[in-house]
């Protein structure tokens, strides 16, 4: 990404919320041969570990494709973004942009065995089930059907070495300005973004310039 230090996100606790909130991921890695290689997984954050480490897996046979634990993953995460229109600023001259947080995680991923894999899968259902009011989870599950998921994934543990992140939104504007784009994300219109809105509400009216 673009290197701008008042964009920057380098909190690794932020960091690992902003995958909690947004676990769908772009997973990508270069392959001698095959150039790059791209998937798309949900991830978990490790609450056990002390670092920033992911947790997933990959269906088979995307652990071929990625070469996976032989070299760095890449894990793009994405929070809420959209266009921000110069219409919105309340001065002149200026130029439409684009607001976003992403992360781009690096690290080399750990194969996971048969057992660890079932109890991270086991993890990432009971995640994203637990809201519903009836939650269908992997626990009780027979071996037979165990044994069924086990051998169609491939779990990793990848421990976050290198973090490049950026959270975009707008921050160099005056708080006025802020404002006036938050309001606008929330109208109806063809860039109504309510997401987007509240995230700048969290962070760029409490980081920005004279905030």
């Amino acid at each position: 990404m673009r290197d701008n230090p008042r964009y920057a996100l380098t909190d690794a606790h932020e960091i690992a919320e902003l995958v909690r909130a947004n676990p769908w991921c772009r997973v990508v890695s270069h392959v001698p041969g095959a150039g790059l290689v791209a998937s798309h997984y949900p991830m978990l954050v490790d609450e056990d570990d002390d670092g920033l480490t992911l947790l997933s897996h990959v269906g088979r046979p995307d652990e071929r494709l990625h070469r996976l634990g032989t070299s760095e993953l890449l894990v793009i995460v994405e929070g809420p973004h959209g266009y921000i229109s110069p219409s919105w600023y309340g001065t002149s001259p200026v130029v439409p942009t684009w607001n976003f947080t992403a992360a781009h995680l690096t690290g080399t991923p750990e194969i996971l065995g048969d057992d660890e894999n079932l109890r991270v899968l086991a993890r990432l259902v009971e995640h994203f089930e637990r809201p519903l009011p009836e939650p269908q989870l992997l626990e009780g599950l027979n071996a037979e059907y165990a044994e069924r998921i086990v051998s169609g994934t491939v779990g990793f543990r990848m421990r976050v070495e290198r973090i490049v992140a950026k959270r975009k939104l707008s921050q160099d504007k005056p708080r006025e300005v802020r404002e006036r784009i938050i309001r606008a994300l929330r109208e109806p219109g063809p860039y109504r973004q309510p997401q987007l809105a509240s995230d700048m509400e969290a962070h760029a009216l409490r980081d920005g310039a004279d905030a």
